[in-house]
């Protein structure tokens, strides 16, 4: 049998190594064999301690955290199949490149294999969708396992914070009995100070980008998705000295908070103006650079892998750089920072001139078609116009993501979106959202199709052990709306049972389960209402009701005479 104390040293180690590597946020799931460490993550006084009882959720919870603060976020499960649930959002992390840290209790080493009850074979348990693995020793009266500890506690959270960063998994086993002595100071471990170098480009590789540049008049800047904090004047003064439009993902969150005299840079139109055929060849680039993910768009990157530019670069910190159109002829890797320092000043093209006045042509048609529609795009642009200052929009996959791609235009409010699209799944994305909101400490919406809200139920029970500000619109379309979009809804044999997948429900009574104010709606001018309407609870549903074919027709009635008067002028 362990001596308490010594149990109670060991766990006190692990939750100081952990503080002083940088971590500042602990998700939760209540279990017996992670009893030590959760009892220590209470105890301490030095975490955010955040509780998910469905491990799962709890996953995408700490996704959440961890994506709005880019710290590292520790996740706490007991052994057994708790853990295995932690595996879709450490998918989305590894991905997404969020660091996660993933603490799996175990059983000791004499229970493993031999039939004792919630113990699976848990080393290497996530494979290679984490960065690292450790399989901590048991506690004893060790001083080298107290140096183990502090040594890979540190080293697995800077793996984790390397770019590119990702989930690291620990493997901690406990004997019983699992209680630690609760009046027993916890151990603090001196700080050890790690620098981590920052790195810049190099005077040739500068010279070679500048000249590329420089030599290039027709040039597009194309923002995705970013891991890293970017600096928005470092980058609107390198866009605007370049003179090139800019194609802002909605997930690089530079359709928001534009400067004046930058606003006409950014170009939030582009996978309309894409489906232009005789649009794209008008602007065919000669020089492309791409700072963070491939963005959401289809047409852009259907244009990029037809028509193949001389010069595309990839601003990228992971050297096996993402390329899936194989299209890229330089690969950068390096932070953002580094490229947006290379200097390079032109005049404004009549190149640039053209993107921006197809762009104001297809925003003002937003403005005419949107009060007559009644689909989910304009809801999607109803809400969006509605948002106020300073709060954060968490997109769904599927449609609701493509819907912000398409109506969600530039503006100057602080307004910063969030979605998990390192794996594009429909789960986890209700606790992902609770997980943001828990973190930034600011009113957040969602926006989320029925069968996603489905999968992530469960994810709600985080509002009843934390203060929540979240306001969920679920578009309501009786099933898989993004199906309807695809050949295979061109085969009317099985695609309701295949990929329809209509449920018949609806979300009222779980809207009174969580206690959350709720309301349904069935018409844009309903909808205006209940956006105007003060929320009186922290969590509020409404939920719009579509229908999926109406949806399919409206979207493309759009697209077709946002093409037609592009090409045509009128």
């Amino acid at each position: 049998m362990i001596n308490k104390s010594i149990l109670t040293n060991y766990v006190g180690r692990i939750t100081s190594a952990l503080k002083n590597a940088g971590v500042q946020s602990v998700v939760i799931s209540p279990g017996s064999r992670s009893t030590p460490l959760a009892y220590a993550f209470a105890l301490s006084k030095s975490f955010n301690v955040y509780t998910q009882i469905d491990e799962r959720s709890a996953g995408f919870f700490a996704l959440g955290l961890a994506k709005a603060s880019r710290m590292p976020v520790v996740l706490l499960c007991t052994s057994g199949t708790a853990a295995s649930n932690y595996f879709p959002a450490i998918t989305e992390a590894h991905y997404a490149r969020i660091p996660l840290i993933a603490i799996t209790a175990d059983r000791p080493h004499e229970l493993r294999e031999v039939g004792a009850p919630q113990a699976i074979d848990q080393i290497r348990l996530y494979g290679e969708h984490v960065k690292l693995s450790v399989d901590f020793p048991l506690a004893e009266n060790n001083a080298d396992i107290n140096d183990y500890i502090e040594r890979n506690v540190q080293r697995t959270v800077s793996v984790a914070l390397t770019e590119p960063m990702g989930p690291i998994h620990l493997n901690i086993p406990f004997r019983e009995p699992l209680l630690i002595d609760m009046d027993m100071e916890l151990p603090t471990l001196s700080f050890k100070k790690y620098f981590k170098a920052k790195p810049t480009l190099d005077s040739a590789s500068t010279r070679q980008i500048e000249t590329i540049l420089e030599a290039s008049e027709q040039g597009i800047i194309i923002v995705g998705e970013l891991t890293e904090h970017l600096d928005k004047a470092s980058f609107w003064a390198f866009a605007k000295a370049l003179n090139w439009p800019v194609l802002c993902d909605p997930l690089s969150n530079l359709r928001t908070e534009i400067p004046e005299d930058c606003i006409d840079l950014c170009i939030d139109q582009y996978d309309a103006l894409l489906k232009s055929e005789q649009f794209g060849q008008s602007v065919l680039p000669e020089t492309v650079i791409r700072f963070g993910a491939q963005p959401v768009s289809k047409p852009l990157s259907l244009y990029l892998k037809n028509h193949r530019p001389a010069n595309y670069f990839v601003v990228d910190e992971d050297p096996q750089f993402r390329d899936s159109l194989g299209v890229v002829t330089h690969h950068i890797q390096s932070p953002t920072e580094a490229v947006l320092q290379v200097n390079v000043e032109k005049e404004r093209h009549t190149y640039t001139n053209r993107w921006i006045e197809a762009n104001e042509l297809l925003s003002s048609m937003l403005d005419e078609y949107a009060p007559t529609a009644n689909d989910e795009g304009t809801y999607a642009h109803v809400l969006f116009e509605h948002l106020p200052n300073s709060v954060d929009l968490i997109s769904g996959s599927s449609m609701p993501i493509r819907d912000v791609d398409t109506f969600f235009r530039k503006t100057k409010r602080d307004i910063q979106i969030f979605a998990n699209r390192g794996t594009n799944g429909i789960d986890g994305v209700v606790s992902t959202a609770l997980g943001i909101q828990a973190n930034r400490q600011r009113p957040a919406w969602l926006l989320i199709g029925d069968l996603s809200f489905l999968h992530d139920v469960n994810g709600l029970i985080a509002s009843r052990f934390h203060e929540t500000d979240l306001t969920i619109v679920i578009m309501n379309n009786d099933g898989g709306g993004i199906f309807s979009f695809l050949p295979q809804a061109a085969v009317e044999s099985h695609f309701e049972d295949l990929f329809g997948t209509p449920t018949g429900l609806t979300f009222e009574h779980i809207a009174a389960m969580y206690g959350a104010q709720y309301k349904s709606i069935s018409t844009v001018e309903a909808f205006k209402d209940e956006l105007v309407r003060k929320k009186e609870k922290p969590l509020r549903i409404i939920e719009v009701f579509t229908n999926r074919q109406e949806n399919v027709e409206a979207h493309r009635e759009l697209w077709n005479k946002m093409v037609k008067r592009l090409e045509n002028g009128d």
